[in-house]
C-alpha cells in the first residue's frame, strides 16, 4: 500500500491510502492516524462513577463523559489513563484496573481506546489545558445506568465503557451495587 499524508497535527495524522478493490483496481481512501486514547471509569469511595460534564466544540455541546484522552508519545496505558483522570477530574487512583480495549471508529480510523476502571480515589487538583472546560459530575451507579438508558450520555467512549462495565463487571466487584 502507498500512503502520501494529507494532514500532520499535533494529534493525528490524515492519511490518504491505496488500497485495492475486490475488482483488484486501486481505490484511494482516507485513514486517520491516531496514537490511542485512555478512558477512566472513576469510582468515588462512596460508589458513585464520578462522570464529567466536557464542551466539545466539534459537536457545540455539553456532554456527560468518563474521563479520557490521548496517550503521550511513548507513554504506557496505565500511566496515560492516571494522568488523564488527575488533569480532568482532580482525583488520583491508588488502583487502576483494565476494563475493555476497542477501537472508536474503525472504519476511518485506528484509533483503539483503553478503558480502566479507577478505584481508591483521593483528591488533589485538576489540571486542565486552556481550551477545556470541564467540570466533574459524580452520579450513583442507578443514576448512571438511566443517564446510559435514557439519552443524556451520547458519547460512544461512555457508553462503551459504562455498558461494558454495568454489564460485565460491576456485579463483580466486592459491595458492588
Amino acid at each position: 500500500m502507498t500512503t502520501r499524508i494529507l494532514l500532520d497535527s499535533r494529534k493525528f495524522r490524515v492519511e490518504a491510502v491505496e488500497v485495492p478493490d475486490r475488482e483488484g483496481r486501486t481505490r484511494t481512501r482516507e485513514v486517520v492516524r491516531h496514537p490511542g486514547a485512555v478512558v477512566i471509569l472513576p469510582l468515588l469511595p462512596d460508589g458513585r462513577v464520578l462522570l464529567i460534564r466536557n464542551r466539545r466544540f466539534a459537536v457545540n455541546a455539553t456532554l456527560y463523559e468518563l474521563p479520557a484522552g490521548t496517550r503521550e508519545p511513548g507513554e504506557a496505558d496505565d500511566v496515560g489513563a492516571l494522568r488523564e483522570l488527575e488533569e480532568e477530574t482532580g482525583y488520583q487512583a491508588a488502583t487502576l484496573s483494565p476494563l475493555v480495549r476497542f477501537f472508536a471508529s474503525p472504519g476511518f480510523c485506528d484509533e483503539e481506546m483503553i478503558g480502566f476502571v479507577a478505584s481508591d480515589l483521593t483528591p488533589s487538583a485538576q489540571r486542565l489545558d486552556a481550551t477545556e472546560h470541564i467540570e466533574i459530575e459524580p452520579v450513583d451507579v442507578a443514576t448512571f445506568r438511566e443517564m446510559l438508558r435514557d439519552g443524556r450520555i451520547v458519547d460512544g467512549k461512555t457508553l462503551a465503557c459504562g455498558l461494558y462495565w454495568l454489564s460485565f463487571v460491576a456485579n463483580d466487584m466486592k459491595g458492588a451495587p
